[in-house]
């Protein structure tokens, strides 16, 4: 089995949920939800790719 992309999802919920934590400290918070959401949702997607 390959990990490739599981990990690669994985690697993008991370710099998504940076990228939500600096709209957080930028006031812009209905964005930084909306990037947190789509962060969750790569990182369980990488989830079930993995143990799926």
């Amino acid at each position: 089995m390959s990990y490739a992309g599981p990990l690669l999802l994985m690697a993008l919920a991370g710099i998504l949920l940076g990228g939500a934590w600096s709209l957080r400290k930028n006031a812009k918070f209905a964005a930084a939800i909306v990037v947190g959401v789509l962060a969750l949702a790569a990182f369980g997607g990488g989830l079930y790719l993995i143990y799926g």
